[in-house]
């Protein structure tokens, strides 16, 4: 059998050693030895093969823009929304459009080849929103990006939020998003839960609201959220971003609140990076850091992924669009350290995110898409432990970036002239 690529000899992140086949944009073959011809053959032979990397929530029009107009001297989360208020009205097309594009350039670099990106709706230019789609409509050969309509400011705090997010899926954005506990009273926050999944549910859309990313414990939000996706049978199409008031609540009515999202399957994205940093700012100490109960969760049976949120923007000075640094944060706060565990958090920043993005087509199988990426990792754990160079990434069928392996060399009697600091950890 001939094919467009032979990946061989490659590990998959379950231990198996497989080549891949891959023909035209699709994953034809997986097996221990594949003899056939092909165009181009890639030795992935104790490198680690992966599915793509997947963020399911980013801010792709705030993006690469730190320290316009000025930089958050806080910390704060409200201090960023109040920056990004200040940098709206300096936004260009253009200016938002370049930045998305080179930020994209760096995900494929990393082999992050899906992303689901949430776009203010509060600017009434909807300028943002238009530069995203175009941004969309560019990438699609090699990233395949989700847009959710954000009012940012509060579907009813901002005077033409509810019109604008109207508009913003009538020009073809995918998922409506929302943000409640930012409206100006709690009834509020509740009532556009209600008001948004009603949209969803008769555009036939997925959801994707902030919820609750705050250290008040009496931010339930999410109760809404689960009530109205059972209601209105959108389960297994909503997204919970963030809960972190979870991380304050009373533990009696967190045990009542996680079967509800079991029940209604809610999925949850943390975005451990990000809300660490953004999180307990009013407290001294013991201080609250912003993460939501992920291994409580887990146990639950609820869908949790990682999301990135940020990267240099006016909530986030770091960043560099790998996945696996989320995962790794992740890990750590939410003390998830046995083999099982940390295998998990590598699972959730590849399939885990893909099924919270509806992306079907994506993973290590036959017949799905061709996107997979060549990590300097013997295994998940490993690659987590490194967050290593990714040595190939293959989009839909094509090679989109390579880089060669890099080895320290050492200078010293007696010593190894070359390491890595790759180490096999015992099963």
């Amino acid at each position: 059998m001939a094919f467009d690529i032979l990946v061989k000899g490659g590990t998959l992140p379950d231990g198996r050693i497989a080549d891949i086949g891959v023909s035209g944009d699709q994953i034809t073959a997986i097996e221990p030895r594949i003899e056939g011809e092909a165009v181009r053959v890639i030795d992935a032979t104790g490198n680690l093969v992966s599915p793509p990397f997947v963020d399911p929530h980013f801010h792709m029009d705030a993006t690469l823009s730190y320290g316009i107009p000025r930089i958050n001297a806080s910390g704060l989360l409200l201090e960023g929304i109040a920056l990004w208020g200040e940098l709206k009205p300096l936004l260009t097309h253009e200016a938002v459009k370049s930045r998305a594009l080179a930020y994209c350039d760096w995900a494929v670099s990393m082999g992050l080849l899906a992303i689901r990106t949430h776009v203010d709706t509060c600017d009434d230019r909807l300028l943002a929103v238009e530069a995203l789609i175009d941004v969309r409509r560019e990438v699609a050969p090699y990233i395949d990006l989700q847009l959710v309509a954000f009012p940012q400011d509060g579907l009813y705090r901002s005077p033409n939020a509810r019109e604008n997010t109207i508009r913003a899926l009538d020009m073809g954005v995918d998922i409506v998003g929302g943000i409640p506990h930012f409206e100006r009273t709690m009834a509020d926050g509740r009532r556009s839960v209600t008001e948004l999944c009603e949209i969803a549910a008769e555009r036939g859309l997925m959801v994707d609201m902030h919820c609750d990313e705050t250290d008040d414990p009496l931010s339930r939000q999410i109760e809404q959220l689960a009530y109205e996706t059972q209601r209105l049978g959108l389960q297994g199409r909503v997204a919970g971003s963030h809960l972190t008031s979870m991380h304050s609540m009373d533990n009696y009515y967190v045990s009542k609140l996680l079967p509800l999202i079991a029940e209604a399957q809610v999925s949850v994205i943390p975005n451990p990076l990000i809300n660490i940093m953004l999180q307990g700012r009013h407290d001294t100490y013991p201080k609250r850091r912003g993460m939501t109960r992920v291994p409580e969760m887990l146990k639950h049976g609820i869908r949790v992924g990682w999301g990135q949120d940020c990267v240099l923007d006016p909530w986030y000075s770091l960043g560099t669009a790998d996945m696996l640094d989320v995962a790794i944060m992740g890990l750590h706060v939410a003390q998830m350290s046995s083999p099982d565990d940390m295998r998990r958090c590598f699972d959730m920043v590849t399939n885990v995110n893909a099924a919270i993005m509806g992306l079907d087509h994506l993973g290590l199988e036959t017949g799905k898409s061709a996107s997979l990426v060549i990590i300097d990792a013997g295994d998940p754990i490993e690659a987590i432990r490194l967050r290593p160079d990714r040595l190939c990434v293959i989009s839909k069928g094509k090679v989109v970036a390579e880089k060669t392996r890099r080895d320290t060399s050492l200078s010293i009697p007696g010593r190894p002239e070359t390491i890595n600091r790759r180490h096999r950890l015992p099963n």
